[in-house]
């Protein structure tokens, strides 16, 4: 409930939409109430054969009668305490006390009678027949009104509804891009992308309900119970002792409710997994055959959903039976109070006054009229409980999300961060993702500015977490990285990663034209410039030949309309268009052919120059670019030197280079070695 409460603070910024719903569902209760009203006039006064002015007359006559009548009981009553014994006084004295009550009502009820009289003479029909036109006339304006107000209730709702969702689907954006990467990788994008989409929908939802029925049909089923009151109020406490025992069952299948709605939002959540893992691996899923064995998985998840979303459909059962019994329990102990009332032409029930003067039948009939009219808004609640729990369970899952604090952050203070012109100092770093398995351990190493770093070695040995230091991808767990002296946990993120470009083995591109790929590394960078970076990167050559629209051209989802080279090239014109002072190359000539990664290495050999650049690679070609190589074993440094020094003194090494670059029949032993 919590979260949830969180979710209605900012559907409660919208004051003038909230007002507007409030009004819209005032509206539509007051012409609900009235139009049960109408009961009254048509039963008492039009079908009995009277205008209302005839009506108003005998009413006044039966007031004044009734008084008259009350008035010489009481004298009789006074006139008995002489002649009994002290014992039944107290009988006597209760009579007269009901008597004096019964006086003041019809005194009342006369003066009500002669203020309306006025009125009913001078604005309202003669005859019966044309007092029923004139209330069916106002039941038909009542009830087209009362639609009126449903429609723009409908509409506001559904407004507050979607400008919360979309402040909430904003703050959950913007905070998950605030995320390290690594939080990315705890529950997987499919967990992401189910409370992105699925959990909100139901946030929506549960707003929908909340500002709609939740505030529309108690207003009703007050105007419905006011009306009630006024009639009898007593007799309206008497049925509603029912009500304690319903808010009970009520409370505990709402809590059922949440649990069971939570867990089956996180099979979905599954279910997406499942969804996500298999539709992006479809290559392998088909080439090992193994459609039948996603087949199986598939069901097993969507079997477990099943089974919570039955379990929930069990609860949700029982809400709508349990409210109708609760509500004809209401309506029954109402009917038989007040039929006893009635018959009797009594006031107290079982010595407890019910009402101030007898009820009639019309005035009864119309209390029954305002009881069904309330029970009406109570029937419609039967799936509002189920939604709104959908809508606090889907809350909590989404806030759970958005509480998270991102463990790399800005500091309080940020150091000025100039262009990068000296070094770049790995001190004695140690990182890993988890306490108890280190991934990097006592990592020294300095680059200067102007020269080339390649990392190599195993794979799982730590190089693309080295690389992700750099922009505080990740922040070590010991020790320090210092660029230009400074701290990187001194510097603000957005000046330290202006300087740094990286292009990665996973070639990410939007379902957008080539320009603004390209422009995605400098959004402000002019057409001229997107060009002149793909020049520089050689994309521009097959961009206007090969391209149907040139650099108008949508590269589809991922670029998958363009080859891993032409791919390559692009991202590497994005990083290029940066202008950045230190380039990262993570495996990125690792799945191109020769002829891409010939033009690739022809473009980094003249953009490195001035500039800082790390290269993860085992490429040989990308490998004589570097200054110096840097070779990694299980996170640590083994070795570092130049090319021909690393074959001459570094055994490991020399093992993956020869597993590169040798025939398998010569390397047999190495590999095996290495492996």
């Amino acid at each position: 409930m919590k979260n949830f409460n969180r979710v209605l603070r900012l559907a409660l910024r919208y004051r003038l939409t909230f007002l507007l719903v409030t009004l819209s569902a005032l509206g539509v209760a007051v012409l609900w109430g009235g139009n049960i009203g109408a009961v009254y006039p048509i039963v008492k006064v039009a079908l009995g054969g009277q205008s209302l002015q005839e009506w108003v007359v005998d009413e006044i006559a039966a007031a004044e009668r009734n008084a008259a009548e009350l008035t010489v009981r009481i004298g009789d009553l006074r006139s008995q305490l002489d002649d009994v014994p002290q014992e039944q006084r107290w009988r006597i004295e209760r009579d007269m006390h009901l008597a004096r009550s019964r006086l003041d009502a019809e005194r009342k009820a006369e003066a009500t009678y002669r203020g309306v009289k006025p009125y009913i003479d001078a604005y309202l029909p003669n005859g019966p027949f044309q007092t029923v036109v004139l209330i069916i006339a106002l039941l038909l304006a009542g009830t087209v009104f009362k639609g009126v107000f449903q429609i723009a209730n409908t509409v506001f709702v559904h407004r507050l509804a979607e400008l919360t969702t979309l402040d909430l689907r904003k703050l959950f954006y913007r905070r998950t891009l605030r995320m390290d990467v690594a939080a990315f990788g705890e529950g997987g994008t499919a967990d992401l992308m189910s409370r992105f989409t699925h959990d909100m929908q139901q946030v929506a939802e549960g707003l929908i309900v909340l500002f709609g029925k939740v505030i529309r049909e108690p207003l009703k089923m007050a105007a419905c119970l006011i009306g009630a009151a006024l009639i009898s109020w007593r007799l309206l406490v008497l049925s509603m002792l029912i009500a304690p025992i319903a808010a009970m069952l009520i409370r505990w299948l709402a809590k059922t409710l949440k649990r069971a709605n939570r867990r089956a939002m996180e099979e979905m959540a599954q279910l997406y997994t499942t969804l996500d893992e298999t539709f992006r691996g479809i290559t392998i899923v088909k080439a090992f055959t193994n459609e039948r064995r996603e087949r199986l998985r598939f069901h097993r998840r969507s079997k477990e959903y099943f089974r919570r979303a039955m379990r929930i459909a069990m609860y949700d059962s029982l809400t709508r039976p349990l409210t109708e019994v609760l509500g004809i329990i209401t309506i029954s102990i109402a009917l038989l109070a007040g039929a006893w009332l009635v018959l009797a032409n009594e006031t107290h029930l079982m010595g407890i006054r019910m009402s101030d003067r007898p009820l009639s039948l019309a005035a009864l009939a119309l209390f029954y009229g305002l009881l069904a009219g309330a029970a009406d808004p109570i029937r419609k609640f039967s799936d509002v409980l189920t939604r709104l729990q959908r809508a606090m369970a889907a809350s909590d899952r989404i806030y759970d999300r958005l509480d998270r604090e991102p463990l790399v952050t800005d500091p309080p203070r940020p150091v000025p961060c100039m262009r990068h012109q000296r070094d770049l100092v790995f001190d004695q770093v140690d990182f890993g993702y988890q306490p108890d398995h280190p991934v990097l351990r006592e990592i020294n190493l300095t680059i200067p500015f102007g020269s080339t770093l390649a990392i190599v070695g195993p794979n799982g040995c730590g190089k693309s977490t080295l690389a992700k230091m750099i922009p505080r991808l990740h922040d070590p767990t010991g020790g320090d990285v210092r660029l230009d002296g400074a701290s990187l946990r001194d510097l603000r993120l957005r000046d330290l990663r202006r300087q740094i470009g990286v292009v990665t083995q996973e070639t990410l591109l939007f379902d957008d034209t080539v320009l603004s790929n390209i422009r995605y590394g400098a959004p402000d960078a002019t057409t001229e410039e997107v060009v002149a970076a793909a020049r520089r990167a050689h994309a521009h050559q097959f961009i206007v030949e090969e391209l149907p629209e040139g650099y108008d051209t949508v590269v589809g989802p991922g670029g998958n309309r363009l080859s891993g080279g032409q791919r390559q090239r692009i991202t590497l014109a994005r990083a290029i268009l940066r202008d950045p002072s230190i380039l990262i190359l993570d495996e990125a000539t690792s799945q191109i052919d020769l002829q891409s990664e010939r033009e690739i290495q022809a473009a980094l050999e003249e953009f490195v120059r001035d500039r800082t650049a790390v290269i993860v690679t085992h490429r040989l070609a990308v490998l004589a670019l570097a200054d110096q190589v840097v070779v990694m074993e299980a996170g640590r440094i083994v070795d570092t030197g130049r090319h021909d020094e690393l074959l001459a003194r570094c055994a490991l090494y020399r093992r993956l280079h020869q597993l590169e670059f040798h025939a398998p029949a010569d390397t047999d032993d190495d590999q095996s070695r290495a492996a």
